[in-house]
């Protein structure tokens, strides 16, 4: 299926969804989070394949469970330190009465914060990770604009095998499909930290291929290659870390809980094609679906066209996560001794 991107080719693009970081990056510091904001509500699900995830309120996420919409996602660096960021998002949602209704007022709310953190404490002096106040601020400063990429949010401190990480996103707009308007997109925002590599080795190109980029040169090549196997820190090489590619997928079409689960799943394709290994037990791979409705239903289970409707938002689901994978390693720029794409392979650039 060819598919356009959306107007900023970023999860903003989806209808009802808003995207805020807040990060520090200096002498003492390389980490951050990033809230991915529906305050409205937003079906949701998740998927977990790696080994090693650090995860807050994924349960309520289970199809058969309770809980059938999210109000914001929370990435975030710090390890499981890092999860405390996301009360942060929710003080921000409930101060505005953004939340699960569970009384009469309208301030009886509980927002729901879903959460994934990454792994990237050796960047940043011990005792430096996000909190409560990174969250907070990350939603207060969320919009409908907001595209950056590379160093900003949860992708600060982050380092994709022997590379720079940081943060990527991406979008399609959809052929119409049954039951929903014309020009339904998806977008994705992903935090790449990977303990696999994002790029060839032999050739100096991403696995998954994007226009833009040529063969670097040999000597480049080679040099990359004397690297290979290292993760660094930011002080010089570390041992075997602990890694993590932590993300949000999110459609404007409507979806019922067990359809976004599905796209969750099929996303996590996209992810083994731009991450070579991918979902290891070093990993914590974590990706989250959300659909805000605005755009109109994909059929019932079970009525003429739905599966071969779904299947279509899944297939570009993948792709849409592997793009931006490789536009957060694109993106990166170097912090001491973690050297970037850009910095290691500066011919590929046309």
């Amino acid at each position: 299926m060819t598919v356009a991107a959306g107007a900023a080719d970023s999860i903003v693009d989806v209808a009802g969804v808003q995207v805020g970081h807040h990060q520090r990056l200096d002498d003492a510091w390389a980490t951050g989070s990033s809230a991915v904001l529906v305050p409205d509500g937003a079906t949701a699900a998740v998927d977990v394949r790696g080994g090693g995830p650090g995860t807050r309120e994924t349960d309520v996420l289970e199809p058969s469970h309770l809980v059938q919409q999210a109000h914001a996602v929370l990435l975030s660096g710090g390890s499981a330190y890092g999860l405390a960021a996301a009360d942060g998002v929710m003080r921000w949602l409930a101060e505005r009465g953004h939340g699960m209704q569970v009384g009469e007022s309208p301030e009886h709310v509980v927002p729901v914060v879903p959460a994934a953190v990454l792994f990237d404490l050796p960047m940043s002096d011990w005792g430096n990770r996000p909190d409560a106040e990174f969250g907070y601020r990350a939603a207060a400063a969320a919009s409908a604009t907001e595209t950056r990429q590379g160093n900003i949010g949860a992708g600060t401190g982050a380092v994709a095998g022997p590379l720079k990480g940081g943060i990527g996103t991406a979008s399609a707009q959809l052929p119409e499909l049954p039951g929903a308007q014309a020009g339904a997109r998806i977008g994705a925002l992903v935090a790449v930290n990977s303990a696999g590599a994002v790029v060839d080795p032999d050739t100096g190109l991403p696995w998954y291929p994007l226009d833009g980029l040529r063969r670097p040169d040999d000597a480049e090549i080679a040099a990359a290659r004397a690297h290979a196997d290292q993760r660094p820190g930011r002080r010089g090489p570390i041992g075997r870390p602990l890694n993590t590619t932590i993300g949000v997928l999110a459609t404007d079409l409507g979806l019922s809980k067990p359809q976004c689960r599905r796209m969750a799943v099929a996303a996590q394709d996209g992810l083994a094609r731009a991450i070579r290994p991918a979902h290891a037990l070093t990993d914590g791979d974590t990706l989250f679906a959300l659909a805000t409705g605005r755009r109109g239903d994909l059929p019932a289970p079970g009525a003429p066209g739905w599966a071969g409707a779904l299947d279509a938002v899944c297939a570009v689901a993948a792709d849409v996560v592997a793009t931006a994978i490789v536009r957060a390693v694109l993106a990166a720029e170097p912090v001491d001794e973690v050297m970037s794409y850009t910095s290691r392979y500066p011919s590929a650039w046309e």
